[in-house]
């Protein structure tokens, strides 16, 4: 006998509603910035030499030679001051995704006069040192191993702080952007080192 069913027609495509849509641009993003951030650990920890295996015993009555704690060409310090070239570069771009995908659609909140910002905040120096500290904390205090209140104790410890520093009308921003209609960046001058009583 025939089958003389109807035959079923395509699955009807599934529709995320409008007001659901910028909770998951914006899971996404911290996914994908989070992903990005798992990467550079990996490739920090791939990095890194294997540990020292033990030394055997001198056997002509020498000496073993005495070894610094940090290998010859490692940098000292994973804080960004501290690495040069292709590090500084790596270690940058990975602190960018972090603020622009998480930082700034967060915690970004308006520019004024009293709160400047930057977009090309990666050329002022104390910006990007202080996000980078910031990162690092946020790292650590974000982890499952900081416990519940990892989170609070960055915002309250390293988040305010920072943006107290960072956003001050006298801070790295403060001859930069103070209105979003009226973009700007312009780097102050440092002072001399006779100017901070350096000088030799």
């Amino acid at each position: 006998m025939p089958d003389t069913s109807t035959p079923s027609s395509a699955p009807e495509p599934f529709q995320v509603p409008d007001g659901d849509l910028d909770d998951l641009a914006s899971t996404l993003a911290k996914t994908m910035a989070e992903v990005r951030q798992h990467g550079v650990i990996l490739d920090r920890l791939g990095s890194e030499p294997p540990p020292d295996t033990p030394a055997t015993e001198p056997t002509d009555g020498a000496s073993a030679p005495e070894t610094s704690g940090a290998e010859e060409g490692a940098p000292a310090s994973v804080f960004i001051l501290a690495l040069g070239g292709e590090a500084y570069a790596i270690e940058l771009a990975a602190l960018s995704d972090w603020v622009n995908y998480l930082f700034l659609p967060v915690y970004g909140r308006e520019i004024s006069t009293t709160r400047p910002w930057c977009a090309q905040w990666h050329e002022h120096p104390e910006a990007v040192a202080r996000l980078h500290a910031l990162w690092l904390a946020w790292q650590h205090l974000t982890d499952a191993e900081a416990g519940l209140s990892g989170p609070s104790t960055w915002h309250r410890d390293h988040l305010d702080q920072t943006l107290v520093h960072l956003r001050a009308p006298d801070g790295p921003f403060a001859a930069c952007t103070t209105s979003p209609a009226r973009p700007h960046h312009r780097m102050l001058a440092t002072p001399a080192p006779e100017q901070l009583g350096l000088a030799a």
